[in-house]
């Protein structure tokens, strides 16, 4: 699932394509809202929280149109009668304005809902960690909220603090000796994991190349994060790889049994 930085350039791209703009399309292609015709309508905004991408619309009335890229979603912009470099099959939203076209590939959810419902899609999150309502102190409560829970477990979960994904997880327990299955009582230094953890979405906000090492290179990018059985960059023990969560929701963490014991 992409991780919060990469929702972060996605809205920001729809904010620069669209926003002030009139549009001349509007291509709902799921069966909800296949009917749905905002064309004439103008683009206030567009914005991510956590890993939602929130798009005003004026039309009549105010809308919000949200979407969720999943798993497997994207959003490009092309100038009109460029050819789109996925297949025309898994667009699931068009929108269009006078020169070029946003188009959401595969996005995993697709709602169109009233400006004054906007606050119930995103209502379960935690602070976000590149939004402007960044709450430290909450994040902290809320993870401290179930201290035997898995850290690697409590950081995924976005109603504790939004922004971070299976990559940032394995990187940031890596970074600061965590091992990802250890409860979050027993982490030491809790407040500079958040804090690392923020600055780690902020470095790699505005860059395509997401890197946590400081080496932009193709293998070099991450320290443990898909690199099982690879030898740990520090002490040159094999990567591990294991599953946490509930059966049916399990996810991949990566960690260095070396570097990162378990307590």
């Amino acid at each position: 699932m992409p991780e919060g930085d990469t929702v972060y350039r996605a809205a920001a791209k729809l904010d620069r394509a669209l926003t002030g703009h009139r549009l001349t399309l509007t291509d709902f292609r799921v069966p909800a809202l296949a009917t749905v015709d905002l064309r004439e309508g103008t683009v206030i905004r567009s914005l991510s929280r956590g890993k939602h991408i929130l798009t005003r619309v004026d039309h009549e009335r105010a809308w919000t149109i949200h979407t969720h890229l999943k798993m497997e979603g994207s959003w490009h912009v092309y100038p009109e009668g460029e050819r789109w470099r996925r297949p025309e099959t898994q667009a699931r939203l068009v929108l269009g304005i006078d020169g070029r076209k946003a188009v959401g590939f595969q996005l995993g959810i697709v709602e169109l809902v009233p400006r004054e419902h906007e606050a119930d899609l995103v209502a379960h999150l935690g602070p976000d960690l590149l939004g402007p309502d960044w709450d430290e102190d909450r994040a902290l409560a809320n993870l401290r909220a179930q201290p035997q829970r898995p850290i690697g477990q409590a950081l995924l979960d976005q109603r504790n603090l939004a922004g971070i994904g299976n990559m940032y997880m394995a990187e940031l327990c890596f970074t600061m000796g965590v091992n990802p299955a250890s409860a979050v009582a027993t982490v030491d230094q809790l407040p500079r994991l958040v804090r690392r953890g923020r600055q780690m979405l902020e470095v790699n906000k505005e860059r395509a190349i997401q890197s946590t090492t400081g080496d932009l290179r193709e293998r070099e990018r991450m320290w443990v994060y898909r690199r099982d059985a690879s030898p740990c960059r520090r002490c040159r023990t094999p990567v591990a790889v294991t599953m946490l969560g509930e059966p049916g929701r399990e996810r991949a963490a990566y960690w260095c049994p070396s570097c990162q014991p378990e307590r």
